[in-house]
């Protein structure tokens, strides 16, 4: 960790543990940088408002583009890798409220909820337990808690093969190999490879990179990429194809999706 990061860390440490039951701050990102795996004594919501946040969380990875926020209850473990000049909203709230997830997710951030939660980290944090700041705190958790999920983790592996796999597909996410010419270049039979990632993923391989690419692919479009440049950028032969494959998982075409998380 940097020296940057390690103060920043132990910054978001003090901060977390205030009595209130829900605290929020906004953090600016000059260079990319990493927290090693930590846990915290409240739930941590991080909401992306420029560039985007990758965690890993209990063997996923989780890519939180620009717009969505991430859910993280209390006292899992996680790391997180901030892109260069991000800015993110880190909302800490307490472990006790029921209202929240109890799992890891991502939640599409309705332009509602964004205004809400950073006007809320606009204010003194050190409100006391009546008052108007503590009575917005109970209306964030309201909305948030009801926003909608989104399909944006990649499930990891450990096994070496597939941390050799999902390394190359995340450095190259346009290579557009086969199964059968994967297992061949990780030296092992279609059927084996096969095999393993659906017991490493709990999905078949063309799933899987589906995954990715979907997730990547929000990022991208989060960034205002072009719908064509994502679909080369993600090695795809056509437009068509790539549009067809953002269907398929997330139930929109590429435009009407981001448009929707704009409203």
């Amino acid at each position: 960790m940097s020296l940057l990061s390690f103060i920043q860390w132990n910054d978001l440490q003090h901060f977390e543990t205030m009595p209130q039951p829900v605290v929020a701050r906004i953090e600016k990102v000059n260079n990319s940088h990493e927290l090693p795996l930590h846990t915290h004594p409240k739930g941590q919501l991080i909401l992306a408002l420029h560039g985007y946040v990758t965690c890993e969380v209990a063997g996923k990875m989780w890519m939180v583009p620009t717009h969505s926020a991430i859910w993280i209850p209390a006292h899992v473990s996680h790391s997180n890798r901030a892109s260069d000049h991000a800015e993110l909203c880190h909302v800490f709230i307490q472990a006790s409220e029921l209202r929240m997830p109890n799992k890891t997710c991502t939640l599409a951030i309705s332009s509602l909820a964004k205004a809400l939660i950073c006007h809320f980290a606009s204010l003194d944090q050190h409100y006391p337990s009546y008052g108007e700041t503590s009575r917005m705190a109970q209306v964030l958790i309201d909305v948030v808690s009801g926003l909608p999920k989104q399909p944006m983790a990649l499930p990891l592996s450990t096994h070496p093969t597939m941390a050799k796999l999902a390394q190359q597909l995340l450095a190259y996410p346009e290579d557009r190999k086969t199964l059968a010419q994967w297992a061949s270049y990780l030296a092992m039979t279609e059927r084996t490879l096969a095999r393993l990632i659906k017991r490493e993923t709990g999905m078949s391989f063309g799933h899987w990179r589906a995954q990715l690419h979907v997730i990547i692919a929000v990022q991208k479009l989060s960034s205002n990429m072009p719908v064509q440049r994502v679909s080369e950028y993600l090695g795809y032969s056509s437009v068509s194809a790539f549009i067809t494959m953002f269907k398929n998982l997330l139930g929109e075409s590429p435009k009407r999706y981001v448009k929707q998380q704009l409203e």
